[in-house]
């Protein structure tokens, strides 16, 4: 091999590899661990991925909040056995008072527009994007089917599903609560991304 060629090859073939490190990751599934806990009780942990091609709006938005430990200290603050757990949202990070209402949002955070499945239904386990009354307001707050809500289909943006852990989803749906179904304990959330998924 001539000693042009010896120069010429790792550069064409150094674009080829920096692109192929820049995709792989979008070929492998979107997986995170929610470990859940209830003041100094470990409830355990709830496994999820995300459905990227159904809802890739929600999918980028999800994924980005975790990159930045978003969920990191908030509450799953509304709980209604038989129907959904919700939570995500940052002023559960702090506790609860009237100056400080769980479930409300803040402003400025980044909206998502609707991505409506004709394909995915709410069955148990399914990982869907609450929002107020307007379609395209959902932020970083989530709800998990704990029953199948079929009546929700075509209304709420369905993004993920639990793959394991749906005994501590059971855990949380059956918690003590008070008003606006609130746990009388918080539910305490933290979500990583699986590095190995297929581990």
């Amino acid at each position: 091999m001539s000693k042009l060629l010896k120069i010429i090859l790792p550069l064409l073939i150094l674009p080829v590899l920096f692109q192929f490190c820049a995709t792989v990751p979008e070929f492998l599934p979107n997986e995170y661990v929610i470990s859940v806990t209830q003041g100094d009780v470990v409830l355990g942990d709830i496994d999820i991925k995300m459905f990227k091609k159904e809802a890739p709006l929600h999918v980028r938005n999800f994924d980005s909040l975790v990159s930045i430990g978003f969920y990191n200290g908030t509450a799953f603050h509304r709980v209604i056995p038989g129907f959904m757990i919700q939570g995500g949202d940052p002023n559960s990070r702090q506790p609860f008072s009237a100056t400080n209402p769980w479930g409300s949002g803040q402003k400025g955070q980044t909206r998502v527009n609707a991505e409506f499945s004709k394909t995915l239904t709410h069955k148990r386990g399914i990982i869907s994007a609450a929002r107020t009354n307007d379609p395209n307001s959902a932020t970083s707050q989530f709800f998990i089917c704990h029953k199948a809500a079929k009546h929700l289909d075509g209304n709420y943006s369905i993004y993920g599903e639990v793959t394991k852990g749906m005994d501590v989803v059971d855990k949380i749906a059956s918690a003590k609560k008070g008003r606006s179904d609130r746990p009388l304990v918080k539910i305490e959330m933290n979500i990583k991304k699986k590095l190995n998924p297929n581990r």
